[in-house]
């Protein structure tokens, strides 16, 4: 069967091969991404559902460069069907040495196929036949009509089909290096024509095919046999001409080597529904190809661009960045932007910006304002007069005038930078995509343009210089429609909220929230500098000492950083016991020097993990000094669109990174202090929130009297699973109760459980069994839980914050079990965060409203940390466990902890 041979639209040709002929480019799907899939390291490519992405990403890579590279008119590519094939019924051993392709591989050849079909690449399959069949097809065809051919491929059978008009492109390694095989380069590789090359391999034999060749008998023989005789028929005939041990040996097992051949030789007459005319290249199915690739979580830009660029639909000439849209652009000088506002302000206005916050200054270059009618337009902030000035901070903070913002917290930023406050924003593109699809990767405006809109933008420019090949007013004109272009994914995106039930979510929650971190972004949390530049020195020193320690365990020096050179002290010097095989030997991560640690008496792996552990946390304390700015204070950025749960993260420092449970990780707290002009910090977070949002949910009566009752939750829960007095729950029946439930909360399987307390899974099932016995809500819940949203789609918090989870259903277990953990985590974990979010929006607007100068900084971990002005102590501290007390109502109710002192760790609680 082909798959979507003929799938095609009208297109405009690219440029033609050499001398005008049209040039074909032929690829081996399945060879190409097997390769693809040793190439790169699969545990670096996954989503966040479990899918292995490293073939599709290394395949579409290779594609994309090599579109660019040798810019083809026409495009296929051909895929295995399966392992039975006109060969193997020939011969029952073809292939059967190969091993089971590694689960990780499965499903990516499908999605690659996905991905072809967006980028309206024809592809191949047919039953009986393998990939190179079709390929020597398509290429014999294309090459009697007048066609150039490449043919793209890591098997070396296609060599026979190489001529003047057809080269093949050999992966030499990985897939990221191409070898052109001409007439010429087989000639040289092994001193034959391309035609004589089945002769030659029919010698030769071909272990990865399971084609046995003759003992004693090497390329060079064989090469001779062919160069001597002319082909493999006329050796055949003249057998008895060979003489010797090597002759003898030939005749022999001449059966087996006229049958290979017979299999060595490509098919090329396959019956395929369209020829090689019909597989021009069409532009891209941009929205579609966007929905996969954020699916795939392939986030890197450069990518993105050059798999774009490749498109034959592409435009290279930016000429009418409008296209799509049509917008009455102004360009406004000074006086001219008062009365723009007066006559169009009442309405909804769309809002873009190029702004020069990443180049340290903070200041607005260019604005650019659009409406739903069709006006537009563009100015400069430092170009204003004093009275646009004055009417653009009028607007801007007025709360009655609607404003449409993508990445409003962004914009919320840097205006402040020129003293402009944002107030009546009514929808953030950014976080209603969020919204929408919790799980994708990007939210960049051009992308969700082309996936809701079906619209390309042309680039504004971003450091001041004009985007490649535009004019200056073309640059102005593409703001403007990206101005417009907010304001259109703002009613997009109205109706998409309201389909999932998110629009009150964005508007109660998320749009405060965002204007909220703005304020603490730009406030930041002072830092001693002084106090970490010591931790970096502490350290730096403990990193030799462990370096100069590993060293003598082992009795000379070695890179600790190599892990070829770790690998061979581990197990070739010490003869440690083997851990996981990977591509690159046996692994060294932490999970193994742990096994190590225990299953060994050795020191090294124990001075390994300090040495990975003192060189993290130097890392860390060097990233938090850079960050410091001239103003003392360190400004994260808070993140809203990245946990698909709702949770909050933090970038340039990341403060998640900093560890709370060890020494090292709380002396870096030390580091951050309160400010000038403040008395103290104060910390805050909510006591087991995710183990009182799981007895809520799951309305576990044992559960829920465990946490009423006062006394410790995980003393309580083990008495009544182990069946013992209180008094008799020991610390060892504690620590596998705590597992066990905050386990249940993260979506921990028994295996998970195993590892994390170090018992045989076995153990760890009945530990749960038992636990479920005793709280058969907990079991009830976290089952109704995953068949609702295998029935759904999606799991939604008590907010009706959703994730989707497709996998669920997924033929591939590894997918569908990653998917039934997420489903059982989502739920409780997207809760907690939402009743964070609502917190800390009750403890800002009472601060307002009371009129304190104690202000919120940060919040990491659940965790939410003010800088207390003089005399304000007690009562911000009683209204922060006020309102977060009563954030949200929940059977198991809110316990909020609360600490002070002068710096992050001592005001810890």
């Amino acid at each position: 069967m082909a798959e979507n041979a003929s799938k095609k639209t009208a297109a405009t040709s690219p440029a033609a091969g050499p001398g005008d002929r049209p040039r074909l480019l032929l690829l081996d799907g399945h060879s190409l991404a097997y390769r693809a899939f040793f190439a790169l390291p699969a545990e670096n490519f996954s989503t966040t559902t479990g899918q292995t992405t490293n073939a599709i990403y290394g395949f579409t890579s290779m594609l994309a460069n090599t579109l660019r590279d040798e810019q083809p008119t026409h495009l296929a590519v051909a895929f295995d069907v399966s392992r039975k094939t006109w060969r193997s019924e020939e011969f029952a051993d073809y292939k059967a040495n190969r091993s089971k392709a590694p689960d990780e591989f499965k499903g990516q050849v499908e999605l690659i196929g996905e991905l072809l079909d967006a980028m309206n690449v024809s592809r191949f399959a047919v039953e009986g036949y393998e990939a190179d069949d079709v390929i020597a097809t398509l290429a014999t065809q294309a090459e009697a009509q007048g066609f150039e051919v490449l043919i793209v491929t890591g098997d070396r059978d296609t060599f026979q089909l190489v001529s003047d008009h057809v080269t093949v492109l050999y992966p030499t390694k990985g897939v990221s290096e191409l070898t052109r095989f001409t007439p010429e380069k087989v000639k040289e590789k092994y001193g034959l024509t391309p035609q004589q090359y089945p002769d030659f391999a029919a010698l030769r034999g071909d272990p990865s095919d399971n084609l046995p060749g003759i003992p004693g008998v090497g390329e060079k023989t064989a090469a001779k046999w062919i160069n001597q005789f002319g082909s493999f028929k006329e050796l055949v005939e003249r057998v008895d001409e060979v003489k010797g041990k090597v002759g003898d040996k030939l005749r022999e097992h001449l059966a087996a080597v006229k049958l290979n051949r017979q299999l060595t030789e490509l098919v090329r007459d396959v019956e395929l529904p369209v020829g090689p005319g019909a597989l021009q290249r069409a532009p891209y199915d941009r929205p579609a190809l966007s929905v996969i690739l954020d699916a795939l979580e392939f986030r890197h830009q450069n990518f993105r661009d050059r798999l774009m660029a490749a498109d034959p639909g592409e435009v290279t000439e930016v000429e009418t960045p409008a296209a799509g849209v049509e917008v009455d652009g102004e360009v406004l000088g000074a006086g001219e932007l008062a009365p723009w506002l007066a006559r169009h302000g009442t309405e909804p206005i769309g809002l873009a910006t190029v702004d020069a916050w990443a180049l340290g200054s903070g200041s607005v270059s260019e604005i650019a304002l659009a409406l739903a009618s069709g006006p537009a337009a563009w100015f400069d902030p430092a170009e204003l007069d004093e009275a646009d000035e004055q009417a653009f901070a009028a607007w801007i903070a007025d709360a009655d005038r609607p404003k449409v913002l993508h990445n409003a917290k962004g914009v919320m930023r840097v205006f402040a930078e020129h003293g402009w406050d944002v107030a009546g924003v009514t929808m953030d593109t950014a976080l209603a995509a969020y919204l929408v699809k919790p799980g994708r990767r990007s939210f960049a405006l051009d992308a969700l343009s082309v996936e809701y809109l079906g619209r390309e933008l042309a680039p504004a420019s971003a450091d001041g210089q004009l985007a490649f090949g535009m004019e200056e007013q073309a640059e102005k004109d593409a703001l403007m429609v990206q101005a417009r272009t907010v304001l259109d994914l703002g009613e997009a995106f109205t109706g998409r909220l309201a389909e999932v039930g998110a629009a009150d979510l964005l508007r109660t929650v998320e749009l405060p929230v965002s204007a909220m971190l703005a304020r603490m972004e730009r406030a930041g949390i002072a830092a001693d500098r002084d106090w970490l530049e010591r931790m970096e020195l502490q350290f730096a020193g403990a990193v030799q000492q462990a370096i100069k320690e590993a060293h003598a365990a082992v009795g000379h020096e070695f890179n600790l950083g190599s892990p070829k050179q770790l690998q061979e002290v581990f197990f070739g010097e010490l003869g440690l016991p083997k851990t996981k095989k990977t591509k690159t030997g046996y692994t060294t991560d932490a999970d193994a020097l742990a096994w190590l640690a225990a299953q060994t008496d050795h020191e090294l792996p124990v001075i390994m993990l300090r040495h990975r552990e003192q060189a993290r946390l130097r890392s860390t304390v060097e990233g938090l000094i850079k960050t410091i700015a001239p103003d003392g204070r360190i400004h994260t950025t808070f993140n809203q669109t990245v946990a698909a749960t709702g949770r909050l993260s933090s970038t340039d420092p990341n403060l998640q990174n900093i560890p709370v449970r060890t020494d090292e990780g709380r002396a870096i707290r030390r580091g951050f202090v309160v400010g000038e002009g403040f008395e103290s910090l104060l910390t805050a977070d909510y006591s087991q929130i995710e183990l009182r949002v799981m007895a809520h949910l799951s309305e576990d009566e044992g559960l829920i009297e465990a946490f009423t009752s006062g006394e410790d939750l995980h003393t309580t829960v083990a008495s009544q699973v182990f069946s013992v007095p209180k008094t008799g729950v020991d610390a060892e029946m504690r620590r596998k109760i705590k597992a066990m439930s905050y386990g249940l909360a993260y979506g921990l399987s028994a295996f998970g459980l195993s590892q994390q307390l170090s018992i045989s899974p076995d153990e760890a099932r009945k530990l749960m069994d038992t636990y479920f016995e005793r709280f058969g809500g907990v079991r009830d819940y976290l089952r109704r839980v995953v068949d609702e949203a295998r029935a759904t789609g999606y799991t939604e918090t008590m907010l009706g914050r959703r994730r989707y989870l497709p996998d669920l259903n997924s033929d591939n277990r590894q997918r569908r079990e990653m998917a039934e953990r997420m489903a059982l985590n989502a739920p409780i974990q997207g809760t907690a965060a939402d009743i964070v979010k609502i917190a800390m929006l009750r403890v800002d607007k009472e601060l307002t409203r009371e009129r304190l100068r104690s202000r919120m900084l940060l919040q990491v971990h659940d965790e939410i940390v003010l800088e207390v002005a003089p005399g304000e102590r007690a009562a911000v501290q009683e209204l922060v466990r006020r309102e977060m007390s009563a954030a949200v109502e929940l059977r198991a109710p809110l316990d909020v902890s609360i600490g002070s002192g002068a710096d992050w760790e001592s005001a810890a609680h």
